[in-house]
């Protein structure tokens, strides 16, 4: 979501240097649990559900950072233990010169995905990580499931296997390169891969957001948003640095990346965008509280029932 470039103007303009070590949300909650007595970071940053988790384990402090009452009320927590920084919409990016190869139209559906041709080289990632409990939601949303019923995006997740989609942290490059034909992951990874990388014509990629049948929708929104970590090794970097995030200028770095900030609304937002009657068609929310209370259950059930 760009940001080492934020990471670089922050030094840039501070001189303070940051570590990230790019890992999935799930992970970053998980290093959080093992390490509470001393912390290896000082601020968790990835999905909000998984911030809410960090927060209801003991593991954040309060802090609301410069421009905290810029943020609506429904992402962030009033304590201050966490805050929401930006927000993605679960989405299909697809090689269109493959797919017209293969005399595929673009998707318009998560039905669509079940073609032979399609399945063969589909990539996606696991419910551990963020945007890949986003990607199953969606899925499991389109086919009418619910939070307490996901046998449907299991059921779907044993087919797709089945006709050769793979689980995969690393993709990238070998979608750059034609091997995969397709991955699930948000709209701005498909977008900044299109318009902001020189690997791939411009032209050779798509990015669809997807629906169910009968008009369900089935593209997840998704909040993203940091915390302050108890017994923070570098507190105060970490303080200045989430004052940093919200303000215009750090909100900026994520539109350059197509990721839309959490103060999108006073800020002009790039054109590439799929149309907003195609997020209308397709788009849907889960109260956060209600989705963390559950959410480790149902990666529990995907996770065995998908044999993740």
């Amino acid at each position: 979501m760009n940001w080492p470039s934020v990471m670089e103007a922050f030094n840039d303009q501070y001189g303070v240097e940051l570590n990230d070590n790019d890992r999935s949300s799930g992970e970053a909650l998980q290093d959080a649990r093992s390490n509470a007595q001393n912390p290896t970071h000082s601020a968790f940053n990835g999905g909000y559900s998984y911030a809410l988790q960090a927060m209801n384990d003991g593991l954040t402090q309060a802090y609301k950072p410069e421009n905290w009452d810029k943020v609506p009320d429904a992402a962030k927590t009033q304590d201050g233990h966490c805050t929401g920084t930006r927000k993605v919409t679960t989405a299909l990016t697809y090689r269109k010169d493959l797919f017209e190869e293969r005399g595929l139209d673009e998707p318009e559906t998560w039905e669509d995905l079940l073609h032979p041709d399609i399945m063969q080289d589909l990539a996606l990632q696991t419910p551990q990580a963020a945007v890949g409990l986003a990607a199953a939601l969606s899925i499991n949303n389109a086919r009418g499931g619910s939070l307490g019923d996901v046998q449907p995006v299991v059921d779907y997740y044993n087919e797709i296997q089945e006709g050769g989609a793979e689980f995969t942290d690393n993709f990238l490059a070998q979608f750059s390169r034609g091997e995969y034909g397709s991955f699930i992951r948000y709209d701005y990874s498909g977008l900044d891969l299109k318009y902001n990388n020189d690997d791939l014509a411009e032209e050779n990629v798509g990015v669809a957001l997807l629906g169910g049948e009968n008009g369900k929708a089935g593209a997840f929104n998704a909040l993203y948003g940091y915390a302050l970590l108890a017994n923070a090794p570098n507190p105060e970097a970490a303080k200045l640095f989430m004052d940093y995030v919200l303000s215009i200028e750090g909100q900026q770095h994520f539109t350059d990346a197509y990721v839309r900030p959490i103060r999108a609304p006073e800020m002009d937002l790039p054109d590439e965008f799929p149309p907003q009657s195609r997020y209308d068609e397709t788009e849907f929310t889960i109260d956060q509280q209600t989705l963390v209370e559950q959410q480790e259950d149902i990666i529990q059930k995907i996770t065995r029932g998908a044999g993740l």
